[in-house]
């Protein structure tokens, strides 16, 4: 598990001391759950379309990573 640090008005803060108390659940696992409820409700994450365009060339994969990999170490030396 990750630790992740939030800072709440102190409304917020009251309200759930009050309901870590009332139900015997602690903060972290109300704030946990109100986030889990609220991903799961918004559903999936939405994927951006990429653009499509044709480059008149035609490669797979392998010389499209290796092309990728040069420029990675290419950037990396200009640091």
């Amino acid at each position: 598990m990750n630790k992740t640090t939030v800072y709440l008005p102190e409304d917020l803060e009251m309200r759930l001391d009050a309901e870590s108390a009332a139900t015997g659940v602690s903060k972290a696992e109300l704030i946990r759950t109100a986030i889990r409820q609220l991903l799961e409700a918004s559903g999936p994450p939405k994927r951006r379309a990429l653009p499509v365009f044709r480059s008149g060339r035609v490669r797979d994969a392998d010389s499209m990573d290796d092309d990728i990999h040069a420029h990675i170490k290419e950037r990396a030396a200009r640091r």
